[in-house]
């Protein structure tokens, strides 16, 4: 080619801007190194051309996002443009994150939070998730029912962490990195979508936790501060096998909500996925929500599964990579 050649495959150099412009038009840069970069022109060899010249077409054409990414802003060219293009191109949505190094960001953590076309059904997003608290979950576990059964009184005090727990949002414990979380609702119900990072050793020990309290809490009473009594129930129930380890509960609570009578019915799912985790807690004064906790758990791991891998989530679940 005169006056230049090919430095890399897919990306075309010329050392005189008048000879590549002389060819492919504007649409080039000049880029640090000195080289002149064709950003798109490929479409200006379409008249007759001849063998090498589509074979450079074609190059051109492949090696766009390269010299995009290659060229420096400096000439107020329309650099911002060309890369808003690269952005938007199929590619960009296999591009490695920056949670593919194996370490979850905050912007990996929004990325691997379910969506209401995740969960199908009437859920709607809402804005205030993180300030959802439910008062029944408020109470002192009556140690005397632990003492009285003849069970260890540490029992009592794993039974107050998992309402304190609930209550607060954190089943698995403080996070040791990054963390998000997404809300929804659906008439009286509602749905709480986490993902976190965890140190390893204590998410596996807040798993093992978790197995334990259907046998250690299976019912126990607590007092509000008014003297209310409620009656809690904690029962283990399954989570689709997904991610590395996991566990699932469902937990009742009979009270008084508004001087009326009350059950707050939850489900509840944790899945580990190397050292990140989800947690999905669902349900309200209406129920449970275990077929809607089953859908998150499964649409969440995926979702997480690829923020760890560099891609991008599939906007709709329907989509196959």
């Amino acid at each position: 080619m005169p006056g230049g050649a090919f430095e890399s495959p897919g990306l075309a150099s010329w050392h005189s801007p008048e000879q590549a412009r002389a060819l492919v038009g504007r649409e080039g840069r000049w880029c640090a190194e000195g080289t002149y970069h064709v950003l798109r022109k490929a479409s200006a060899m379409t008249a007759r051309p001849s063998r090498p010249v589509r074979f450079l077409a074609s190059a051109l054409a492949a090696g766009a996002l390269l010299a995009t990414a290659a060229c420096s802003d400096d000439d107020g060219g329309d650099g911002g443009s060309a890369a808003a293009e690269v952005a938007a191109s199929p590619l960009a949505a296999k591009s490695p994150t920056a949670s593919a190094s194996g370490r979850l960001t905050a912007a990996g953590a929004r990325a691997a939070l379910v969506t209401e076309a995740d969960l199908e059904d009437d859920w709607a997003q809402v804005a205030n998730a993180a300030s959802w608290r439910d008062s029944l979950l408020i109470g002192k576990v009556d140690v005397a029912d632990f003492l009285t059964a003849e069970v260890d009184a540490a029992d009592a005090a794993d039974c107050q962490k998992l309402l304190d727990a609930l209550y607060g949002d954190d089943l698995l414990g403080k996070p040791s990195g990054a963390s998000a979380l997404r809300g929804f609702e659906e008439g009286d119900s509602r749905l709480l979508h986490q993902v976190a990072a965890y140190d390893k050793a204590a998410l596996d020990d807040s798993l093992a936790w978790l197995k334990t309290l259907p046998t250690e809490c299976d019912q126990f009473t607590a007092t509000d501060d008014q003297g209310g009594r409620r009656t809690v129930q904690v029962t283990e129930t399954s989570v689709p096998k997904v991610g590395d380890a996991r566990q699932g509960l469902h937990v009742t609570v009979q009270g008084t909500a508004a001087s009326a009578p009350a059950t707050l019915t939850l489900d509840v799912a944790a899945v580990r996925v190397g050292t990140d985790a989800i947690t999905v807690t669902a349900g309200g004064l209406g129920g449970g929500e275990d077929d809607s906790v089953e859908r998150a758990v499964e649409q969440g791991t995926q979702r997480l599964k690829d923020v760890q891998a560099g891609r991008t989530p599939a906007a709709d679940p329907g989509e196959i990579d």
